[in-house]
């Protein structure tokens, strides 16, 4: 009666059978549930048992089997199974916690594994969240190392050298495969250390994290500068080093800006101050700049350039704003620059360049119903040519004009604009 209230059914007794079936599949997303998980309500995320669905039973979802009794031999092995189908990141292995007995349960397992594996268990067993824990420590290391190598302790930028950008790559890909592990063996970011007792007669091992939270988004946002080709803008598909999507998609605006607006507040109280040491002044913007490895390689040009024009007494501190706005400011003024003087430049049609600019249009679909060629056709030619010819210092015919043109205009706003 609850099953048919809550999803709308109406089984009984005589369709115990068909009750059985639904359950499965609503568990397993598998017709006529094959899409439920962009159905929250519909879905069955806990489910209680004895015997039946310990066996015989298949879902990618299924991802932990809690146990409160004592199983042995194939009961183990069926019962354990129902785990073990892999699903992508979010599910790299299935998870076991037994309860009932857990000594004696270990000694069972062990004797299952040992008859059904023929003594060789390879790849059944994972690697729990302490071996975990330790390779991440490791690989930030080698990443650290990887930085410091290349001239970046801060973390601000990618390297420059192709190799060095591969190996990060394969660094950062390899973190986040024990990083998703952790996850779903209880790893949190609001811990920074974790104690593990496995032998009652050994002291505890004690594990405290290299890295935290922030340190790792800012790696996070590092990587989807690996595929944008490294400077926060006009993505290449073509990058000689293996990228997975799904790692770009991390949500990196989650990196605390407080750290920035503390340390650029606390650099302003200093400089406005008499008398004040000047070498605290520069360790104080030294934190400035350090902060800004919380930025995009695009957003660090205009955090400089906003940081020079503080100490020159050239800027305008609007009061309310935070760093990361005064940064967002200048980057919005300078794009408005840039198609100000690209429409100058060309004699372009205003309107037909910002459709295209604000549409978020890909190269795939740049030239759709003809924007792309509406806009070409709006250059002044002249203009064009005079502006090329003078740049190139020769004189250029007018069909590579026109490619140029083409090319310039592609490039622009593809990558969101730059300076011509």
């Amino acid at each position: 009666e609850d099953y048919n209230e809550r999803y709308g059914r109406d089984f009984s007794i005589p369709t115990h059978a068909l009750f059985k079936r639904d359950v499965a599949a609503r568990l397993a997303h598998k017709a006529p549930h094959i899409r439920i998980e962009n159905s929250p309500e519909q879905q069955l995320d806990l489910l209680i048992v004895v015997d039946q669905m310990l066996t015989g039973f298949d879902s990618k979802w299924l991802n932990t089997l809690y146990m409160d009794k004592v199983l042995r031999y194939e009961n183990i092995i069926q019962a354990f199974s129902r785990t073990n189908r892999l699903f992508g990141p979010d599910k790299p292995f299935g998870t076991i916690r037994y309860y009932r007995l857990p000594h004696t349960m270990e000694q069972n397992i062990n004797k299952a594994v040992k008859l059904y594996s023929g003594d060789k268990p390879l790849g059944l067993f994972v690697e729990h969240l302490d071996e975990n824990l330790k390779k991440m420590n490791a690989i930030f290391e080698d990443i650290a190392t990887l930085f410091n190598r290349a001239g970046i302790p801060d973390f601000t930028k990618i390297p420059d050298d192709l190799a060095e950008r591969g190996k990060f790559a394969k660094l950062f890909r390899e973190f986040n495969s024990h990083l998703e592990a952790a996850k779903i063996q209880r790893f949190v970011w609001s811990r920074s250390r974790y104690e593990f007792d496995k032998d009652p007669e050994n002291a505890k091992t004690v594990i405290d994290l290299l890295f935290d939270e922030n340190t790792y988004l800012v790696l996070a946002l590092r990587y989807k500068e690996l595929f944008a080709g490294g400077g926060g803008g006009g993505g290449s598909d073509d990058v000689p080093y293996e990228i997975d999507g799904y790692l770009t998609e991390i949500d990196t605006g989650k990196i605390d800006a407080d750290y920035m607006n503390t340390r650029f507040d606390k650099y302003l109280k200093m400089i406005n101050q008499p008398g004040v040491d000047q070498d605290q002044v520069r360790q104080t913007l030294d934190d400035v700049h350090k902060s800004f490895a919380f930025l995009t390689q695009e957003e660090q040009k205009y955090a400089n350039i906003f940081l020079n024009d503080v100490q020159r007494g050239d800027a305008d501190l609007a009061v309310g704003l935070t760093f990361r706005e005064h940064v967002t400011k200048y980057r919005s003024n300078a794009k408005n620059e840039q198609i100000n003087s690209l429409i100058l430049t060309f004699g372009l049609d205003e309107s037909k360049l910002s459709n295209l600019l604000n549409s978020g249009v890909t190269e795939a679909n740049l030239n759709q119903y003809g924007r792309f060629d509406e806009l070409k056709d709006s250059v002044d030619k002249i203009k064009a040519k005079k502006f090329f010819e003078e740049r190139e210092a020769m004189v250029i015919p007018p069909f590579k004009v026109n490619v140029k043109i083409a090319d310039l205009l592609k490039k622009f706003i593809l990558r969101g604009g730059f300076d011509i």
